[in-house]
């Protein structure tokens, strides 16, 4: 059982870690995951660069009374957009990817330049 425990703490940590890359802060202030792109540029300005990488279907939804419908034509494409902050040599650089207006994703990369 005495074995068994410093694998549990590691486990642990690691999962912690896993869940270091759901935001992006800039200063004292917080982007995550869901987030617009407007409310990102307001967090943390001008990102170092910006690509559009393609476009995504999604489905065309209707909640009304606690049932979905489905609207024709049953998908709209959205677009997808990586952005790239750049804090420097010695931080690392972040990848945020947008699916239309929404942050999606946030890695983190190599160190800046």
């Amino acid at each position: 059982m005495k074995r068994l425990k410093p694998w549990l703490a590691l486990a642990l940590l690691a999962s912690q870690g896993a869940h270091a890359e759901d935001s992006l802060r800039c200063g004292s202030r917080l982007a995550s995951e869901g987030d617009s792109k407007y409310r990102v540029l307001q967090l943390c300005g001008e990102p170092a660069d910006k690509s559009h990488v393609g476009s995504l279907p999604q489905p065309r939804v209707w909640f009304h009374e606690f049932k979905y419908y489905y609207l024709d034509p049953p998908y709209e494409y959205v677009p997808v957009e990586i952005w790239t902050y750049n804090f420097g040599p010695t931080k690392l650089l972040r990848r945020l990817r947008f699916e239309g207006d929404e942050l999606v994703e946030i890695r983190a990369e190599g160190y800046g330049y």
